[in-house]
């Protein structure tokens, strides 16, 4: 069972690790566009679209990948606890 755990703990550090990376793009002209960041935008856009919703942006600052991250790193720490990591 710790195996399952492992992975989804891998899962979900990759996941972040994703949404940073799409994070970071949007500080760089037309990297959004390019295919790594349509491919990025498409795994990681359904994921932030609840965020949004509910977290308005603050000026030009968009704070809901913050959110998305802190509730990601809560999903790892449940996960160690199901699996006893």
């Amino acid at each position: 069972m710790q195996g399952i755990g492992a992975l989804l703990n891998l899962a979900i550090m990759v996941y972040s690790y994703m949404i940073i990376a799409y994070i970071l793009m949007s500080w760089f002209p037309n990297a959004r566009e390019s295919s790594i960041g349509q491919f990025l935008g498409s795994i990681v856009e359904p994921y932030l679209a609840p965020f949004r919703k509910f977290i308005p942006p603050l000026g030009m600052i968009d704070i809901s990948p913050i959110v998305a991250i802190f509730a990601l790193s809560f999903a790892r720490y449940g996960v160690a606890a199901l699996f006893g990591m």
